[in-house]
């Protein structure tokens, strides 16, 4: 536990709170949960019972139903899991930016302890400190994303070649299962309607809300609608079992294809919410007979997300060019001022509205599904690089487009990936205009290795040029 967690504030823990708080940020679930199991010996050691608290508000970056939604429906099924489970758990929703924003404040005055999620991104490093000097206890933060706790990996790894070894090490001891238990002391009748009276607003009835009407009511960007995907742990243990069955025995071919939809997991989403654990996946890959390919999907699965991860925990300037090695401020610098084949202000970008159908087809997968096929996205990457004028912009931008509709963004992996595309964890290549040294990829040449025209089709329907009929629009 101790290479997961880390103390937020030097504060002690009060003998006279009367529960530990559990305060679910990033890791949307109950199971394999380390911030939980640690919640759960810290109230069974103390005596004291759990309270779990999560909350939804509209301040977040890029707030919209899209991401609103997930939330929301994975909350409603915890709600259910919780009762039979017999955890005390509540779901507090926000709906305006000027509305209460002291819940945590005042639970976290009667708490023993406070336990959170430690996670680099979403605001959540920068929110935790901040609560944890305004209150009176402890507060402990607990990273659940990694198959490998974190804190294995003491200094930031610069390529998959440097950490694959070191993780694949100290993987076996990773994955072996750990028994889930429950707290001994129950929320009374007296404190749960105690806490009510705390929280100083009604907690969300998750089981008879109408959601839609909620996110509705909700100050956020209602023009990012929510996807078909559904939510919550029992739907990514259905994908997973759906890929174990199906495409993980082609996985090598398969997963290169952007038209097949069914070729690659398409659990990022719920692993970013934390609504399924990565170790639970990588067990469950592994237990099948496909080991070679198994062996390739756990090194996507561990290797180069835990890559992310190191980099966004371990790297303050993961979010700027800031963060990229020596090599490419150098390459940069050199062809800052290089001719572009064409050049898009940022709306031109969100509307998809460039010169290519294929980059177009791209953006309008992420812009109606939520998601991007991972070639995709390397190669819609990489030429919005070569199609801006600074290489800032278009860093913001990536970072930007992704984070607004993708339901995986927000992610250390997408920060991740898109630095990737600027040269991180990368080596330099042939130079060239505007990338420089930096690897390149070619949106014509992708004909050569997939049908990209079935792809256009499939997003854009007849090639044409300009802004799709029905893509979001930026306000």
């Amino acid at each position: 536990m101790s290479l997961r967690g880390t103390r937020v504030n030097d504060k002690r823990t009060q003998p006279e709170g009367e529960f530990v708080l559990y305060w679910m940020q990033s890791t949307h679930r109950f199971e394999e949960n380390w911030a939980l199991r640690f919640a759960i010996l810290e109230a069974d050691r103390l005596n004291k019972p759990l309270v779990i608290h999560q909350g939804l508000d509209p301040t977040y970056e890029h707030a919209n139903d899209r991401i609103h939604s997930f939330i929301l429906h994975n909350a409603r099924e915890l709600a259910a899991r919780a009762g039979a489970l017999g955890l005390h758990y509540h779901f507090v929703l926000r709906r305006r930016r000027d509305d209460d924003r002291r819940v945590v404040d005042r639970l976290a005055a009667r708490a023993a302890l406070l336990v959170t999620d430690r996670f680099p991104t979403c605001g959540i490093a920068e929110r935790t400190p901040r609560l944890a000097d305004r209150v009176n206890c402890r507060v402990v933060a607990i990273e659940s994303h990694a198959v490998v706790p974190s804190g294995a990996i003491g200094k930031e790894e610069y390529a998959a070649r440097t950490i694959r070894p070191k993780l694949r090490q100290l993987l076996p001891l990773a994955l072996e299962e750990v028994e889930e238990r429950l707290p001994r002391r129950a929320v009374t009748p007296t404190l749960a309607a105690s806490l009510h009276d705390t929280l100083g607003v009604e907690p969300l009835d998750l089981a008879g809300a109408d959601l839609a009407a909620e996110m509705a009511s909700c100050e956020i960007d209602h023009t990012v609608p929510p996807v078909s995907l559904t939510s919550g742990r029992d739907a990514a243990r259905a994908r997973l079992r759906a890929f174990c069955d199906g495409a993980l025995a082609d996985y090598a071919e398969r997963r290169a294809d952007p038209n097949d939809p069914d070729g690659s997991s398409r659990l990022s989403p719920y692993l970013h919410f934390g609504q399924i654990a990565a170790a639970e996946v990588a067990r469950t890959v592994l237990a099948t007979p496909h080991a070679e390919q198994a062996e390739k999907f756990i090194d996507e699965l561990v290797t180069w997300r835990e890559l992310a991860l190191n980099f966004c925990l371990r790297n303050a300037a993961y979010g700027t060019l800031a963060g990229l090695p020596e090599w490419v401020h150098r390459t940069m610098a050199k062809h800052a001022s290089d001719a572009r084949e064409a050049t898009y202000a940022l709306q031109a970008f969100e509307r998809a509205a460039t010169h290519d159908d294929l980059w177009n087809a791209a953006q309008r997968e992420l812009l109606l599904s939520g998601a991007m096929h991972n070639v995709v996205r390397m190669l819609w990457g990489k030429t919005l690089i070569l199609w801006s004028a600074h290489y800032a912009d278009a860093l913001a931008w990536l970072i930007h487009l992704n984070n607004r509709y993708a339901l995986d963004g927000r992610d250390p992996s997408s920060y991740g990936g898109i630095q990737w595309c600027f040269g991180k964890f990368d080596r330099p290549f042939y130079d060239r205009p505007v990338l420089g040294v930096i690897r390149p990829m070619s949106l014509k040449r992708a004909s050569d290795k997939w049908d990209t025209a079935r792809y256009i089709r499939r997003w854009l329907g007849a090639p044409s040029s300009g802004a799709p009929a029905g893509v979001p629009r930026a306000p």
